[in-house]
């Protein structure tokens, strides 16, 4: 069995030196298990969108005029995004009945299948029609596997930290996004800069997608190692006190006692979602189609500028374990309503550095939000519902603006024939997130960051 990786919260004993100076070793290795295990699971899901945007509309709507092609190719994006909130929900309900990791390692091993199996599909070429009705199917598939992995991967993390330092912890699974980003864009640009066009869109783009395989060395890894958190152990000991126990029904309950959380919590996510895919998708279709710039600069100008989030995301979280959760996503919020008309104004000249400054800004403001989030949806739900409701604020959010976004963008640049009305877009998602966490209370007040025993949320749900 693995170390510990904490004592659990609310018990007592004497634990030996060699336990003790095993369970900081243990918990380093969760971090890093999390963090590899979610930059994979996220790379698989970005790679997608990357491909949406450059390849698929060549190879799987072959006949379609390019815009069309490109409209039908995010309309497949988008099927992912439509799975993610019944894959949060469907693993929100078993973890919060039977645990944090089994989901997790379930949903780790269902994405790295499917993406392995999207590399392996037949072209329309081959096959015709049958050839993107199985794209849709995989995509689906990944949707359901995103949808479960990030409520699992945040709690895994959070709850196995010491309660001041939840905030930090969190963000391993949220700087896997900028790590994924990096990633699937560093593979995407050296397979193509290995081959000429022809060969990469022939057979050349699989090789990203098949790389995927290497997701279930971490499976096994987190299957062996790691232990579900002190928190659900504790709930598990504790069926017999009434409101603490392992409930049957958790998304039902959730949603019975907590929708407005789930709402609000869904509204926060707004700024950070929808600049960051127009940011990794929609500006790569924009760029080579409208712009004529190059696919692999433009790729390498959003590998750059992600840099600026593995920086920003830790930060945000540590200063939240410090100052509150609240403060950093409001100042984010408002960050992203600012820059939206800026962002496509630097945009618009189609000048690669002033791209490079447009995006670097932006995700700056947008990982402000995006830091403190994983520490902050937790902590709004008491353990026992916690799960479902993270992970079902988090994917209705999804479906709503993160899928979408590219192809609205696509589609009101083809009506308008500028990007005037995509900036008031981003503007209102900005302002949505500084609503809505304006209107949630702070999980980290000051009386809960100054008292050493205290756990933050656990005042808003205390008795309940």
């Amino acid at each position: 069995m693995a170390t510990p990786l904490t004592q659990p919260e609310g018990q007592s004993g004497q634990v030996d030196a060699g336990s003790a100076a095993a369970r900081p070793r243990a918990f380093r290795k969760l971090l890093a298990a999390g963090l590899v295990g979610s930059s994979i699971e996220w790379y698989d899901f970005f790679l997608y969108g990357t491909a949406a945007a450059l390849v698929f509309p060549k190879v799987f709507f072959p006949h379609a005029s390019a815009l069309t092609g490109t409209l039908l190719a995010f309309s497949t994006f988008w099927a992912g995004f439509v799975a993610r909130p019944v894959g949060g929900v469907l693993a929100g309900h078993l973890g919060d009945k039977y645990g944090r990791k089994p989901v997790v390692v379930a949903c780790l091993a269902v994405m790295g299948a499917a993406t392995f199996l999207i590399g392996c599909l037949p072209t329309a070429a081959s096959v015709g029609a049958l050839a993107p009705t199985l794209l849709v199917i995989l995509r689906f598939v990944q949707g359901l596997a995103t949808g479960g992995q990030w409520g699992g991967i945040v709690l895994l993390l959070t709850e196995s930290a010491g309660p001041k330092r939840r905030g930090f912890a969190g963000t391993f699974g949220q700087t896997s996004v900028p790590v994924a980003v990096i990633l699937s864009n560093l593979i995407f640009v050296g397979a193509s800069a290995l081959m000429p066009d022809a060969a990469f869109l022939s057979w050349g783009w699989r090789i990203p997608f098949l790389l995927s395989v290497v997701m279930f060395s971490v499976v096994l890894y987190i299957q062996a190692k790691v232990e579900d958190t002190p928190e659900f152990r504790e709930l598990q000991r504790e069926t017999a006190k009434p409101g603490e126990a392992v409930v049957r029904a958790p998304l039902a309950q959730v949603l019975r006692s907590r929708w407005g959380t789930i709402l609000l919590g869904c509204g926060l996510l707004s700024a950070t979602n929808s600049l960051f895919y127009v940011s990794i998708s929609g500006l790569l279709s924009y760029g080579t189609g409208s712009l004529g710039l190059k696919r692999d600069s433009l790729l390498t100008v959003v590998l750059l500028a992600s840099v600026a989030m593995l920086v920003v995301i830790p930060w945000s979280g540590h200063l939240s374990d410090k100052l509150g959760r609240r403060p950093l996503i409001l100042i984010g919020g408002l960050g992203v309503a600012a820059w939206g008309f800026p962002y496509f104004g630097l945009v618009g000249t189609a000048s690669l550095p002033l791209i490079f400054v447009a995006v670097t800004v932006g995700f700056v403001f947008q990982t402000m939000t995006y830091g403190p989030i994983a520490s902050f949806l937790g902590e709004l739900f008491a353990p026992r519902v916690r799960y479902s409701g993270a992970s079902l604020a988090y994917q209705l959010s999804a479906i709503i603006v993160s899928g979408g976004t590219p192809f609205l963008m696509t589609a009101l640049i083809a009506n308008t024939g500028g990007t005037t009305a995509v900036a008031g877009y981003i503007t209102l998602m900005g302002l949505i997130t500084f609503a809505s966490a304006w209107f949630l209370p702070e999980t980290n007040p000051a009386d809960v960051r100054d008292d050493p025993q205290a756990i933050p949320g656990a005042h808003l749900y205390a008795g309940k």
